[in-house]
């Protein structure tokens, strides 16, 4: 009896400690919701506290200075096509790695893995000289090209470790069937795939939509911008108009804030199956 009751206080305390845990996280997101709708001047007598009136119109504003429908298509259009062609890639590049295993692929593989700890603002330079001289820049397919070039690795380092874990006797069944290695990756390897494909996909999505870096080196004509950049247009020099930044932000983030609630289930689920024989 005893031993049932420390279990079920363990339990009961660690649900708590949980709790508190997620109401601290939640914390930014209070301050960020209540004080876009409050007034510039009461969101700088007092942040934490309710909004004396709420102030609807701040939205209606930043909806309108930062042209909300032209960013949020463009930032839409950049993730969507990023994500197709970044999991595609990485999971027949993947799959070629792990089903032909050559000193080649194994040398590829792991340049792809030291790829991914190379920081960013090392290479800044020589990425906005290159894209300069091919045509690559201030355009959109220009930026989902740099987002495949810095994408893949990661990508293509789960997708390896997930494919590990399918049985080869499954696809040597559909090859005696009268399969060939296309259809085999189609028809078999594919749909076995979904968890790190919906894995892939969240994670890029959280980069790529939040992303300010690579945009605003890519991007320089106004009727591109992302969300990230048009919100960054409430912050100058000498003014930050936090009365508007603040529900641009809300605005930014609520699509994918609701895109990763949908499909969080499936991140553990990728991830975990991804790493029984990586």
């Amino acid at each position: 009896m005893k031993t049932a009751a420390r279990r079920h206080f363990s339990n009961y305390l660690l649900e708590l400690v949980l709790i508190i845990v997620a109401l601290i996280f939640l914390v930014p997101f209070y301050f960020l919701f209540v004080n876009s709708l409050k007034t510039f001047g009461d969101l700088l007598t007092n942040a934490a506290s309710w909004p004396a009136s709420f102030e609807w119109s701040n939205y209606t504003r930043a909806w309108n200075i930062t042209k909300f429908p032209t960013a949020f298509t463009n930032s839409l259009i950049i993730t969507v096509f990023s994500n197709i062609l970044l999991a595609l890639f990485s999971a027949m590049a993947a799959y070629q790695m792990v089903r032909r295993d050559i000193k080649f692929n194994r040398i590829l593989f792991t340049l792809y893995v030291a790829a991914m700890v190379i920081p960013f603002q090392s290479i800044m330079i020589p990425l906005v000289k290159v894209t300069s001289s091919i045509g690559l820049s201030d355009s959109i397919p220009g930026l989902i090209v740099c987002y495949l070039g810095f994408g893949i690795p990661l990508s293509v380092f789960l997708f390896h470790g997930f494919i590990k874990s399918i049985p080869l006797e499954i696809e040597e069944a559909a090859t005696v069937d009268g399969s060939n290695v296309y259809g085999v990756f189609i028809r078999v390897v594919l749909p076995l795939l979904k968890p790190m494909f919906v894995t892939v996909i969240i994670l890029n999505t959280l980069w790529i939509w939040n992303d300010y870096l690579l945009p605003s080196l890519i991007l320089q004509s106004p009727q591109l911008r992302t969300i990230p950049i048009a919100t960054f247009a409430f912050f100058g020099q000498y003014t930050k108009q936090w009365d508007l930044a603040l529900p641009a932000l809300v605005l930014g983030i609520l699509p994918v804030i609701v895109f990763f609630l949908s499909m969080q289930k499936y991140i553990v689920e990728g991830i975990t199956a991804g790493a029984v024989k990586g």
